[in-house]
């Protein structure tokens, strides 16, 4: 039985990659599978200094804004005519319309691009379940103005990792996080929305009250917007919550285990 979950962050970067950090992409390695998860600009380049394209045996992405899934267009190429030995089409998990997106700007000429030849496409709904190796998913849909998901990578042993994706506090996130070993949780606001504005991502206070509500036993922010430095975020989010709270500083690797 698998006890430890791997999580190394590929970028962290909100709404653009930034001099040494991609935008949003995570590299989820546990009961022998690997999860690409968000493929964010930038990400492609990171995720080959760890494992090679046909070696995924999955991507999971949280909803179609360039800066969490611009790099499945360059994996794309990378799949299907590069020196990349594709065997079948890697799993891709991501929402509603993500063929007829990916299609779309891939499309040329008067024949519509093959992207299902380079990806097994899985349209994600509201409580969808699914199995990676020996890894459950469970996606919810969150609140972000837009078809969008947050995520539940558990191990067979109980270890779990919960993403946000892009998100404002809702609900469906925090019983998603339930207990969890870590939540991942978006920090992109440096302040609340303006009143009358629906509010779209966290706050850093957000993030720690979404940990605190949820019981995570630990918080990590990223997706931090420009106006935002990681200490800022970490302290601020402290305020709200008190397990341990860090920063997803690009190329870093958390181990997810059980205490």
């Amino acid at each position: 039985m698998t006890d430890v979950l791997r999580l190394t962050v590929l970028g962290s970067a909100s709404p653009y990659p930034r001099a040494g950090n991609p935008c949003s992409g995570y590299l989820v390695e546990g009961g022998g599978a690997r999860l690409w998860m968000d493929a964010g600009s930038g990400t492609l380049g990171a995720l080959g200094e760890h494992v090679r394209l046909d070696r995924l045996d999955g991507i999971w992405i949280s909803h179609l804004h360039a800066d969490h899934c611009a790099d499945l267009l360059t994996a794309y190429y990378g799949l299907l005519y590069a020196d990349v030995e594709l065997a079948a089409p890697v799993p891709l998990l991501g929402p509603p319309g993500i063929a007829d997106r990916l299609a779309g700007f891939l499309t040329n000429g008067p024949r519509r691009s093959p992207v299902e030849d380079a990806f097994r496409i899985v349209e994600l709904h509201d409580r969808h379940r699914a199995r990676v190796g020996g890894l459950t998913l469970t996606s919810r849909a969150v609140a972000h103005g837009m078809p969008a998901f947050g995520l539940r990578v558990e191990t067979e042993a109980g270890v779990s990792l919960v993403y946000s994706g892009d998100s404002a506090p809702c609900d469906a996130l925090t019983s998603l996080a339930d207990g969890c070993t870590t939540l991942l949780c978006e920090a992109d606001l440096a302040q609340p929305a303006p009143p009358g504005t629906e509010a779209v991502h966290h706050t850093p206070e957000d993030a720690g009250a979404t940990a605190a509500a949820a019981a995570a036993k630990r918080l990590v922010v990223t997706h931090l917007g420009p106006f935002l430095e990681p200490s800022e975020a970490v302290r601020r989010a402290a305020a709200h919550y008190t397990g341990p709270v860090e920063y997803a500083a690009p190329g870093r690797t958390f181990e997810l285990a059980k205490p």
